[in-house]
This record gives C-alpha cells, sequence and structure tokens, in this order.
C-alpha cells in the first residue's frame, strides 16, 4: 500500500489541492468529447450528523440517489465505479441499466464496478471505506490511470477530501475548507454579501440564551411578528428547523423579555418529530444555529433555484422548481415540481445565480440549491426571501439530472425550461417521500411489474412516465421516490397521483386525497 499522509495534517492538504489542479484539464477534456476514456468514482455517502439524518425514515437508503449516474455509461468509453454501504439488489441495477438508449445493456454492465462495504451501521460510507485498506487497494486497482478519473459525492467533508488524496483522483466538490458557507449562518453572510433579501435575523448563535436574545431583539425590531425560527446549523430537509411562537403575553414592549423568551423555550415546536427540547439544545451549542424571522403571507410558495460552479469556475444556472414542503409548519422538504411557476422563475434564477456567483469568488465547486419563500404582492408580483444554501447535491439533484440523462435535452436559462431533442418543453413532479405502512413488504421487482402492467415505466419514444428510486427502501419502509415526467405540469402531476393509486390499489389501501 502506498504511503499516505495523515487525515487533516499539511501534506495531506497540499496533496489534495494538487489533485484539485487536474480537474480543469479534465473537465475540458470530457466535456469537449464524450468518447474519452474516463472514470467516474461515486461514493454517495450522507456524510452529514448522524442524529440529524437519523430523523429521516430509511435514510441509509438513500445514497442509491446517485444511481443516476449509471447514465453516465452512455458514454462509450466511461467507466463508473459506484460504491455503497451494503450490496445494491440486481434488480435495482438492471432497471436502471435498462433505461440507457443507444447502448446495449450488456455494453454498459462491462463498464459498471460496483463495490460495497458489507457494513450497515450508521457511519458514513466514506468512513467505511477508509477503514478498510483492501477495499481502497482493489478500488485503487479498478481506477486505472488516475489522471483520467474524478470522483464525487454527495456532500463534501474531510473524509471526503481523505478519499480523494488516497485513491489519488481529484474530488468534484466543493472544498471542505469552504463548508462553513453551508451551513445556516454561512448561507445569511453569502446573501449578505451577494444583495440577495433574506429574513431579518441573527447568525452565529451558540446557546440558548443566545437563541433567547434574538429571539426578544427580532420581536423588538417588528412589534408585529407573530413567528421567528430557530435552525441549527447542519440541519438537513428542514429537519433541525424549530418555531417559536409570540403570544400576546410577549409583547415588543415587554420588561425583561429576553429572561421571559427564555424560560418559554420550551414551547419550540419542532419539525422532526419525537425531538426533545434538550437534545435540540445540545445540537444547538455542538453547531450553532441561526434565528430569523417567519415568513408569512397567503398564497406564499417555496422555489428553489440550482446551479453549479463548473471546474473551470463559471457559475451557471441549471433549473428553478417549485418545492412541495411538509411537516407541522411546513419547513421539510417532500418534493418537487420543476420548473418553478413562470410568474416568478426568473427573479428566483436571477436571485440564484447572484448567490452562485459569490460562491464562485470563494472558490466554491460543484452544483448546489438556493431555496427561497416568495409572498405574492398586491400588483401581482412577487417578494422572494433567500432561507437557505443546500451546498451539496440535495432532493432536485437527481430529478433533473435523470430527466437531462434520459432524454439529452437541454436547460434554457431564457425560459427556465427543459427542451428534448425535438424541443419540446418537458416537466416533471418528483418525490423522495412516497410512503406507506402498507408498502412494507413489497419488492423492487413487485414494483417495476405494477408499474410496467399498468403502463407507468418511463418510455424512451414518447419521454413520458415514471422513474423509480430509492427502491431499496420500499421493502423494508414501504418508501420509495419517484420522478413523474410529462409533456406539461398537469400530465406530471396526473402520473404522480395515478401511480400512488395504483399502489394504494394493489395493496389494498381505499381511496385517499393526494396534493
Amino acid at each position: 500500500m502506498p504511503l499516505v499522509p495523515t487525515p487533516g495534517s499539511p501534506e495531506e492538504l497540499e496533496a489534495f489541492a494538487r489533485l484539485q489542479a487536474r480537474l480543469p484539464g479534465l473537465y475540458r477534456r470530457v466535456d469537449n468529447d464524450d468518447r474519452v476514456e474516463h472514470t467516474v468514482v461515486v461514493v454517495p455517502s450522507l456524510s452529514l450528523d448522524p442524529q440529524e439524518l437519523a430523523k429521516i425514515s430509511g435514510v441509509h437508503h438513500y445514497e442509491e440517489r446517485l444511481l443516476y449516474n449509471l447514465m453516465l455509461l452512455r458514454r462509450p468509453r466511461t467507466r463508473v465505479i459506484f460504491v455503497t454501504s451494503q450490496a445494491l439488489r440486481p434488480t435495482v441495477i438492471d432497471y436502471y441499466l435498462h433505461l440507457l438508449t443507444g447502448v446495449p445493456t450488456s455494453h454498459a454492465r462491462n463498464r459498471l464496478h460496483l463495490f460495497d462495504c458489507a457494513d450497515a451501521s450508521q457511519q458514513p460510507l466514506t468512513a467505511k471505506i477508509l477503514a478498510r485498506p483492501r477495499l481502497l487497494h482493489r478500488l485503487r486497482r479498478r481506477i486505472g490511470d488516475p489522471g483520467r478519473a474524478h470522483m464525487i459525492c454527495f456532500n463534501s467533508t474531510p473524509l471526503e477530501r481523505t478519499l480523494a488524496v488516497q485513491l489519488g483522483i481529484p474530488l468534484y466538490a466543493n472544498d471542505p475548507a469552504l463548508a462553513d458557507l453551508g451551513t445556516k449562518s454561512g448561507n445569511r453572510e453569502v446573501f449578505r454579501e451577494a444583495g440577495v433579501p433574506f429574513p431579518d435575523g441573527f447568525e452565529r448563535l451558540r446557546d440558548a440564551d443566545d437563541i433567547a436574545g434574538a429571539l426578544a431583539e427580532l420581536k423588538r425590531r417588528h412589534p408585529e411578528l407573530r413567528r421567528a425560527v430557530v435552525k441549527l446549523n447542519e440541519g438537513f430537509s428542514g429537519e433541525g428547523n424549530a418555531l417559536f411562537h409570540f403570544d400576546a403575553d410577549l409583547p415588543a414592549d415587554a420588561p425583561n423579555l429576553a429572561a421571559r423568551v427564555r424560560a418559554r423555550l420550551g414551547e419550540l415546536r419542532f419539525e422532526a418529530r419525537g425531538e426533545t427540547l434538550e437534545r435540540y439544545l445540545g445540537k444547538f451549542r455542538e453547531m450553532g444555529g441561526v434565528v430569523e424571522q417567519f415568513v408569512e403571507g397567503e398564497g406564499k410558495r417555496s422555489p428553489s433555484c440550482q446551479c453549479r460552479v463548473n471546474a473551470v469556475g463559471q457559475a451557471q444556472p441549471i433549473s428553478t422548481h417549485d418545492q412541495v414542503l411538509g411537516g407541522p409548519s411546513g419547513q421539510v422538504f417532500e418534493g418537487a415540481t420543476f420548473p418553478a411557476d413562470a410568474a416568478y422563475r426568473a427573479e428566483v434564477q436571477e436571485a440564484g445565480l447572484r448567490v452562485a456567483r459569490v460562491l464562485a469568488r470563494r472558490g466554491v465547486i460543484g452544483r448546489f440549491a438556493v431555496d427561497f419563500v416568495s409572498v405574492p404582492r398586491a400588483d401581482g408580483g412577487w417578494d422572494h426571501h433567500a432561507i437557505e444554501i443546500n451546498l451539496r447535491k440535495g432532493g432536485t439533484t437527481h430529478p433533473f439530472l435523470t430527466l437531462r440523462f434520459l432524454t439529452d435535452g437541454r436547460y434554457d436559462p431564457a425560459t427556465g425550461e427543459f427542451l428534448s431533442l425535438t424541443e419540446k418543453p418537458k416537466y416533471y413532479f418528483a418525490s423522495d417521500t412516497l410512503q406507506h405502512p402498507a408498502y412494507v413488504g413489497l419488492l423492487p421487482r413487485d414494483l417495476i411489474d405494477i408499474a410496467v402492467y399498468h403502463g407507468l415505466h418511463f418510455h424512451s419514444t414518447t419521454e413520458r412516465g415514471v422513474v423509480f428510486h430509492l427502491l431499496g427502501a420500499l421493502s423494508e419502509f414501504g418508501k420509495l421516490g419517484l420522478v413523474c415526467i410529462g409533456d406539461n405540469p398537469k400530465m406530471a402531476r396526473f402520473l404522480y397521483k395515478k401511480c400512488v393509486s395504483v399502489l394504494d390499489e394493489e395493496v389494498g389501501i381505499g381511496a385517499r386525497a393526494v396534493r
């Protein structure tokens, strides 16, 4: 085994910088010729706080969300190395490979190399790989020429940096040294620099006293304020948020307001089920967080702009979505519609691009999303409030890339639409959270059989239908994800509702309302 620098050491940082310097040249070669020999190492590790991840049902199956990268096998000289915590079922792999067009399945299968750690623990996948030197050795051998390879991941931490160095290949993701830009506190500072409106509030808070003081000051600034949000710096999918209500007995001019708020922190309403004040405040002391106004308004929406900074430092818009949010106060991500409403998608894209340019100047690379809360005005316009930057791949990444890989189409920034090769606009509705206890026990092969029998399966000729993901979570948790692709928004929604109706009928559930 080659000598490797100690994780986090100056030697490792220097080695990582040298590897990253290779990215622009590799990017240009691959971008200019889709037939160039190239290896993509996919490490879909959710290297996030384990207690926050534990709030998400079936989260260890979320590694499967990056299986859309198997679509890269349409490039005839591209190899994909996909590493997971546990072995993926052959049915799941076959499902994705059969979505490929223009390439025989056997040809693609020969260029796909699957590795797993045989480890179902809650440790991040990247940590599992690093703890297995023989697996690392096999990965290096399979990579072959490191000058023609790069690694991609769900989110980038010091773990991914160490793995990239030990594999000897660059990481097409954000430098972990810049991770603070992706925290809730870092988000607010980026919004401020970009000149993008965001809710009034306070960042870099450390404990319960800070929370109480910030809530009290917000109330003094905005006497009419009814609700405020407390957010963990590294909360995930809205599950790290809590809501504080200012009741009538907490007016802005109340004496000792901060102390009175401090005594009422037990009334925080958490988005995550089963969360407790003690546990939440302990996590807040560990990672810090923010307090900010809760954006009120009738008819408000939650659009999102996806951007990327490519390997040569160019900030680019990728897509816009209208998010579907749930949870006690509507802060938990459940799904998304592409594209965002035409009434404001251009405004959201422009604001997101301003944020992307700031991040590009700071040295960020890779994909990320900027989330907004948008409130309609009396004059017919919209006020947009930036609330979060997901400095990683997220819930809107894999649906959009699934559409792009399946259709070979392109995003048109001028209209905010996605056009197929025939210049036909395509739309979708996507969700990671279709779940019901009655679905428990359905195997991936059962789902595929149901979809084909009922005509739900995606057809490459019509470029319409449903693409499933999170198949591994179905039998154990009764949960799956899906991307419903249609020729207009109504068709995409219809496909989703039909899919729910069909699945419910198959497992004996009566009719239910579907949003």
